[in-house]
């Protein structure tokens, strides 16, 4: 039987899963509660090595393969809460695996070690007011001047975004070529002319602070470009495969969390004289929930396998096969995950509607996954193209 997971991730299982139970899980009420969880959490999930386990160790890692990385994403849906989950896999696969592929060594010295280490926040600027799944709309604009580029704009939805020491940022530098003219740039928070709008208040993963930003003739020096200009398109194309990939995993794994509590739930629920779990139409509802999730599983795991080997063994680009599985396996994750929590909801009954039970934050939770790192109809009208429709 194939088994793509060694000892040592196993290992690294455990300690990740601790993290998510001990340190996480018992402060996810307040943090929900707050809106917004500590900064400390990244630091102490960089002291643990959670951040950069699949980084080279020259970067500031533990040199390990992807799959560290998915057994994360699985992992950290123990704390309860999505919301942190999203911060937490923004700051190690989202924001910095850019830096990582194709920063400087300066800018891998003064950005993505800090961030693996948790001793600074990172966030990713991508999607603006007027412009979400489709980056060809983004108006924000970079403007040669001299040894520096100037840069002006707003950015929305910005996971880390209130407390966010840099931004891995995506801008216009030839708006003639449309999506194909930008480029990114990595932009200190702290730099003049940079601020934050406001803080948006969100359906779900309210414990994860999301912000507007804005960008007033912010000057940063030519060294914080991001590779090569005009090729930021192509750069987050690439960047976006491990966002949605790490997405599906997170995701899926906070389905199967929910199947397993409802179970429970079921099983002390008493209606009629018996067990509601007992009753025949919701064990075979379960059964059938079950089997979508482990067919999903098998194919989630099956495009990591691919990514893995692209990405980690080859050290290489991303093939288009691989880009097509990846962007179904959002679209299928993201239909059953959404059907999962509406049952689990329906299972529990009133029960299942009010806050104190897990299972209505989960619910508000999971929707977002069918919006954020491209609408599920996006990945569709991105899809029949690459099949040939």
């Amino acid at each position: 039987m194939w088994q793509p997971l060694t000892e040592e991730h196993e290992a690294f299982r455990k300690l990740v899963r601790s993290f998510a139970e001990k340190d996480l899980q018992p402060n996810t009420e307040q943090w929900e509660k707050d809106e917004c969880f500590p900064s400390s959490v990244f630091k102490r999930a960089g002291e643990l090595g959670i951040l950069g386990a699949h980084y080279p160790e020259e970067h500031g890692g533990a040199g390990g393969d992807y799959w560290y990385s998915v057994v994360k994403a699985e992992e950290l849906p123990r704390s309860g809460s999505a919301g942190v989950t999203m911060g937490l896999l923004v700051q190690s696969d989202m924001a910095t695996p850019v830096i990582s592929e194709i920063g400087t060594q300066e800018q891998i010295d003064q950005f993505l070690k800090p961030a693996l280490s948790g001793d600074s926040v990172a966030a990713l600027a991508i999607s603006e007011p007027g412009a979400g799944s489709d980056v060809a709309g983004i108006r924000t604009h970079a403007v040669k001047d001299g040894d520096d580029y100037v840069i002006n704009g707003q950015k929305t939805f910005i996971t880390n975004g209130t407390r966010a020491d840099f931004v891995t940022l995506l801008a216009k530098t030839n708006p003639e070529q449309g999506s194909h003219g930008c480029s990114f740039f990595l932009v200190p928070t702290k730099t003049a002319g940079y601020g934050v709008a406001r803080k948006l208040d969100k359906i779900g993963n309210k414990a994860s602070d999301t912000a507007e930003i804005f960008l007033e003739d912010v000057r940063i020096p030519a060294r914080y470009r991001l590779g090569e200009e005009d090729m930021g398109f192509m750069y987050l194309m690439q960047n976006f495969q491990s966002e949605r990939l790490i997405g599906s995993v997170s995701a899926l794994s906070g389905a199967f969390k929910a199947l397993d509590y409802s179970v429970l739930y079921g099983k002390d629920r008493v209606a009629f004289g018996k067990p509601i779990i007992k009753r025949e139409v919701w064990q075979h509802r379960f059964v059938d929930m079950y089997a979508r999730c482990e067919c999903a599983h098998a194919f989630v795991y099956k495009c990591v396998d691919m990514f893995n080997e692209e990405r980690y063994v080859q050290k290489g680009p991303i093939s288009m096969e691989t880009v097509k599985l990846i962007s179904m396996a959002k679209i299928l994750v993201g239909d059953i995950v959404s059907e999962v929590m509406d049952q689990c909801l329906q299972f529990h009954g009133g029960w299942g509607y009010i806050e104190e039970f897990p299972i209505a934050r989960a619910w508000r939770d999971q929707r977002l996954f069918r919006i954020g790192g491209g609408t599920s109809e996006t990945m569709k009208y991105y899809l029949a193209r690459l099949i040939g429709l």
